[in-house]
């Protein structure tokens, strides 16, 4: 019987592994793919928005020689972590379903040779995130092989017609990184202009490459249709068809709440965030918590590794209170 089981393995649910730990707390934590999995399934060569101190876990120093680190750096940082505290881990374990059982909980997963495994635990910690769920067109033609959600590395791109949809930060990002790559690269937004949100460092760069027609861009034109080599656009009456081999649609992420809605926890309309006591981030459903960015539910710009690393003092300190001392 464990104390606490955390479905997550980023940034957020290991900082509370080590408080659970730390607080001497029965824990397991279960991830479907490998530690930091969405940092590992970050473009190459990123670099963050935020400095290394403010992405640091459980008092260990992330040493950067760059103001603000880049994904490898990261993905070393985390490793050492896991391997600092030698914490109680799970990877590639895909958690199909958790059950209520009057006052505990039983988890139930599915390592990467398909055998089932049931886990009994007092408390469950949902430290999911969002970025294994992109936010889709719903198109005809969005599931073709040539149009991507996620983006690694312009080198495959050299050449090539690419149309990337959106205008966020990760959008003109990755305009920018396939153009200084020689694609040629058409940037595609439903609004009127760059979302407010791009880093004060970026806008200049990405209006720049627009004004000197280096990037194309069609701001106030969804996008109506894909076909394998050409995209079918809409600006106000007009219809725009372009040539594309490549697309990413770079149009956000969200999290899945389907496992928490299972389990009785309801969600707010405005933006699908868990209900949750502010001080202890327990939900409605007693027992079950949320850490990291799920808190927000679609908000997904609320919530960052400096914020949500934090979670767990209070995820732990609510279960040390209602844990019974052994």
């Amino acid at each position: 019987m464990f104390d606490l089981i955390i479905i997550g393995a980023g940034p957020a649910g290991l900082a509370c592994a080590i408080d659970a730990q730390k607080a001497h707390l029965r824990y397991l934590i279960v991830d479907k793919g490998c530690i930091v999995n969405s940092i590992y399934h970050y473009p190459e060569g990123m670099d963050f928005f935020s400095t290394s101190e403010l992405l640091e876990i459980g008092n260990i120093p992330f040493t950067s020689p760059l103001s603000k680190p880049k994904r490898e750096e990261a993905i070393e940082y985390y490793r050492r972590v896991v391997r600092h505290y030698e914490l109680n881990l799970r990877q590639y374990h895909t958690v199909i379903d958790v059950r209520r059982k009057k006052n505990t909980f039983e988890v139930v997963s599915r390592d990467r040779l398909g055998r089932e495994h049931h886990d009994q635990t007092r408390n469950v910690v949902f430290a999911t995130g969002f970025y294994d769920h992109p936010n889709r067109l719903n198109v005809e033609g969005e599931d073709l092989p040539h149009v991507f959600h996620y983006y690694r590395s312009p080198h495959p791109f050299f050449g090539s017609e690419v149309v990337v949809i959106g205008a966020g930060n990760s959008a003109t990002q990755v305009a920018l990184d396939l153009y200084r790559h020689d694609a040629n690269v058409t940037l595609v937004h439903r609004g009127a202009d760059f979302s407010r949100g791009v880093k004060y460092w970026i806008r200049p760069d990405i209006e720049n490459r627009v004004k000197n027609r280096e990037i194309r861009a069609f701001f106030e034109t969804r996008v109506i249709k894909i076909e394998p080599d050409h995209i079918h656009l809409k600006q106000n009456s007009r219809r725009i068809v372009l040539k594309a081999d490549f697309i990413f649609a770079m149009t956000g992420y969200h999290p899945d709440m389907s496992l928490l809605t299972q389990l009785g926890v309801t969600l707010k309309p405005e933006n699908d965030a868990p209900h949750i006591n502010e001080v202890t981030h327990e939900t409605n459903v007693p027992g079950v918590y949320v850490c990291g960015s799920i808190v927000a539910g679609r908000d997904t710009n609320k919530i960052f590794i400096e914020n949500g690393r934090f979670h767990g003092e209070t995820i732990v300190g609510s279960i040390l209170r209602s844990t019974p001392k052994r």
